[in-house]
Parts: structure tokens; sequence; C-alpha cells
């Protein structure tokens, strides 16, 4: 796990304290694709399960999330596919 993979972890911990988080660096799938970086922890898949999210449809949930990632996502982030469910969604 290299440091932006514990930044966005950090980061989405505090921002939501979620009941579920994981986080999974895509980033040697798309090696030698846009945006790809040598060093990888460009690609990233994220589950995140929490309170903050209910009620709220999937886009507003998604802003949420880049809000809160929006220094990674202005920088070293090329893709970030996500997946935000309130408790008790599947």
């Amino acid at each position: 796990m290299g440091a932006i993979f514990q930044t966005i972890h950090h980061k989405l911990t505090e921002a939501f304290a979620p009941t579920r988080l994981e986080i999974e660096d895509e980033s040697a799938r798309h090696a030698g694709h846009a945006g790809a970086r040598p060093g990888g922890e460009s690609h990233f898949n994220v589950l995140i399960e929490a309170e903050a999210f209910a009620g709220a449809p999937k886009v507003a949930r998604q802003r949420m999330i880049y809000r809160a990632l929006a220094e990674e996502m202005a920088g070293p982030v090329h893709a970030l596919s996500l997946k935000a469910l309130a408790p008790g969604e599947t």
C-alpha cells in the first residue's frame, strides 16, 4: 500500500466514517494506457459503505467522494471506480 492509497483511505475514513471500505489499486491492469504512471497508484477501485450516503442518489454520492478526494483527482489519480452504499444496501 503506497502513499496515495493511504491518503485515499485516510481521507475517506475522515470524511465518511465508513462501516466498510475496500480500496484496490488497479494500476497494474492499466500499464501502458493513458494516465498510467510508472510507479502505479493511478487507477483505483473503491467500495465504500457509510451512513452519509443514506437517501442520497448515486450521482450525489459520487460527488461527495470526489470532493473529499479533489486533490488526488487533480493530480496523481487518473481513474477512480466507485461503488458508494448506505448501510444495508448491496
